[in-house]
């Protein structure tokens, strides 16, 4: 039986799956960020300011979480949708699920930070206080800063009949404070924000820091000259921030949505309340009355709130306390043709594709300079390129207009609606546009998040197209924090796929059919399906047979449960999964041969890759696209195959080490994920990224 044979009786086969087969992807997400807390709490591996670090991510990723998953069930709620999730459970059971799952958490965060990181920071001197702690000089030195850079920027807000309850922004500091009139004995509620101009955490001598709002408490009587301070306490909200935009007409986009990010500024109604925990009952019955969020919403923590304010820390200079420096080096593929001047890289592709691994090849000497060396080619006639998220200098922006200016027909297709970055794309968009680039700003109904970037050149004996395939966006800045993958590539086959893709994205063309690229919507689905369905005929017809995957997320039910038939077919199946994770492996009669890994350290991993056995041939490709609904249904993304055997064996032996039981990970079990880190004698197991870094370092010696 062919593959297309065994796809077409799948639907039949669903009949013999469990109903109860999948996890609740919130759930998972909330394990994701567990596991970054164990990074937080691994006092052998992690040196003391990354620990520091990672709290602060864990904070910044549940701030994400609850400003659109969390959002967007509570939207859901409020709307009266009845609908049961995929484990059954109803709207209101699993937000009331994830508000408990959350609340432990954070109280085992708070204890992390307070127990083990701040004493260990305090040790090693580097002391965050409390105004109590500080030294008479230091006090004076405080009040000076207050009073010269603080107390002008600060805007007290009474509520009494005359002024109603301020709005709260979103995810900022505040004061509340109950005041008393000392003429009238009436009470008061005020509230001051924490500006944002200044650190979160003041760095006084010596490594000594002192939060913010420790100094803004303590001049309260400033404030509210003439009134008598009762109570005071911090507090934060954290709002709906997803974005709602009509798409019906496309030239109206970049206007509906800057319409809306204004509407992210006011109106946007509260999902979480965090409060100082020695709270005053009735200062919190006020703020969740007006700000209409119920008991459980409201957490109490210990202070200081907002842990993200750790990553000021990552500034100190305390090397012995940070991860080794590290620097990226070039590809051995491109520094071969490096001289005195930097590497022709259209004389390299012409010899070979280049398979990157960022961040241990450096970006800066192989994407960006192909940009740039594009940008400043008088052969280059044109240049395409996708932008979804990009730095704030960004270089390749830079090269854009450059090429545009030197009269080079510019593509760039802009995804404006890139999550957190609205703004920042508009501005990149009008810019480009301003100095003559051709931008697009994606399609109606889709967002555009596929990595791809095509040359056009005139080599002399004829036009060659050359191309840049990646699972990382074009960010030089993220591009040393996570690792992703990349094909440089001069091959006429996948250069005319990406070039019939970026005619579909800028013409509206209806090309759906290519040879070397998998497109969402419309074929990266239904050929992993394939893909798997193919290994299950070749493991029945007793031929080599075996998956393996690694991506950010997998969520998608329709691959899930083709993972499943492959797994009770006697296919091994090997996920490596960073985050969101919701099948169920080991579990008897529908999952024993399915292994899933996850891998967090220094770097984020970042890259898709998929590879399948094919009978001792294997197929293999990268691109863009998580297994999750909004990538394959509602985003373009690429994925290419890989045919080179010097490539395909090093994606191989990545597995091989990410599967190793000497590696560090996280492996998962039926529903539980459990850190696996040091050997049965308790020493630390291979760092799978700082192996890296030491064959990186090597390869520069």
């Amino acid at each position: 039986m062919n593959a297309k044979d065994v796809v077409a009786q799948a639907d039949k086969a669903l009949d013999d799956l469990p109903p109860n087969r999948y996890s609740d992807r919130e759930m998972s997400w909330l394990s994701f960020n567990n596991r970054v807390l164990d990074l937080a709490k691994d006092e052998q591996r992690i040196p003391l300011l990354e620990r520091a670090k990672f709290l602060a991510i864990f904070s910044s990723n549940l701030d994400e979480f609850f400003m659109v998953r969390v959002a967007g069930l509570k939207r859901r709620i409020d709307a009266g949708v009845a609908v049961r999730s995929v484990t059954g459970q109803m709207p209101r059971d699993l937000h009331d699920s994830i508000l408990v799952r959350t609340q432990e958490l954070v109280t085992e965060q708070a204890e992390v930070f307070a127990q083990r990181v701040r004493p260990q920071l305090a040790e090693n001197g580097i002391v965050i206080l409390r105004w109590d702690e500080l030294t008479a000089a230091e006090k004076d030195q405080m009040r000076t800063l207050f009073s010269e850079r603080i107390f002008p920027v600060l805007t007290p807000l009474a509520v009494d009949p005359s002024h109603p309850f301020p709005y709260i922004s979103g995810l900022s500091i505040n004061l509340a404070v109950l005041l008393k009139n000392p003429l009238t004995g009436q009470r008061q509620f005020a509230r001051v924000k924490v500006p944002t101009i200044l650190s979160r955490f003041i760095k006084l001598d010596n490594g000594r820091f002192l939060p913010l709002e420790e100094i803004i408490s303590r001049h309260l009587d400033q404030l509210f000259s003439g009134m008598q301070v009762l109570e005071h306490t911090t507090f934060r909200v954290t709002r709906n921030e997803d974005l709602e935009v009509e798409e019906d007409d496309a030239e109206n986009l970049l206007f509906a949505l800057e319409k809306e990010l204004l509407r992210r500024k006011v109106g946007r109604p509260p999902v979480r309340l965090e409060v100082q925990d020695d709270i005053d009952d009735t200062m919190l019955e006020l703020l969740m009355s007006e700000l209409d969020v119920r008991e459980k919403e409201a957490f109490k923590l210990p202070a200081p709130l907002d842990l993200t304010g750790l990553f000021s820390l990552a500034d100190v200079d305390r090397d012995d306390l940070k991860y080794p420096n590290f620097l990226p080096i070039t590809h051995p593929d491109l520094a071969e043709v490096e001289t005195a001047k930097p590497a022709d890289m259209f004389a390299a592709l012409k010899k070979r594709e280049v398979l990157l691994h960022h961040p241990y090849d450096s970006f800066a000497t192989s994407v960006q300079r192909f940009v740039e060396q594009a940008a400043a080619d008088p052969k280059v006639l044109a240049i395409k390129q996708t932008l979804y998220r990009t730095s704030g200098d960004s270089p390749i922006v830079d090269a854009l207009i450059e090429a545009a200016l030197a009269g080079k027909q510019v593509l760039a297709v802009v995804e404006i609606k890139a999550r957190f970055d609205e703004q920042n794309n508009i501005a990149w968009a009008r810019k480009l546009e301003k100095y003559g680039v051709h931008v697009v700003y994606g399609m109606v109904g889709l967002k555009t998040h596929c990595k791809l970037c095509l040359v056009v050149r005139d080599d002399g004996d004829g036009l060659r197209r050359y191309a840049h395939i990646g699972t990382g966006n074009y960010n030089p800045k993220t591009a040393r924090m996570y690792e992703d993958m990349g094909l440089l590539t001069s091959n006429p086959i996948i250069t005319d796929d990406v070039a019939r893709l970026f005619n579909h994205l800028s013409g509206m063309t209806q090309e759906t059919n290519y040879r070397r690229l998998l497109v969402a919507p419309h074929s990266i689905r239904k050929g992993l399906i394939e893909r798997i369905e193919n290994e299950i005929s070749n493991k029945q017809a007793g031929k080599p047979a075996g998956v393996r995957i690694k991506v950010n997320s997998l969520v998608d039910e329709k691959v899930t449960d083709a993972l499943y038939r492959a797994s009770r077919a006697g296919v091994p199946v090997d996920l490596w999964v960073r985050g969101i994770c919701t099948i169920k492996p080991g579990v008897p009669g529908l999952s024993e041969n399915i292994r899933v890994r996850s891998v967090l350290g220094r770097f984020l991993e970042h890259s898709r890759i998929f590879w399948f056995a094919n009978d001792g041939s294997p197929t293999v490709g990268i691109g863009s696209a998580d297994l999750m609904h909004r990538n394959l249904d509602r985003r373009v993304e690429v994925m290419v195959g890989i045919t080179n055997q010097r490539h395909i064996r090093e994606i191989e032996a990545m597995f091989d080490v990410a599967f190793d039981e000497g590696t560090v990970s996280w492996q998962l079990v039926d529903n539980q994920w459990t850190p696996h880190t040091t050997d049965e004698n308790g020493e630390p197991l291979m760092d799978l990224q700082e192996e890296e870094v030491r064959k990186t370092s090597q390869r520069r010696h």
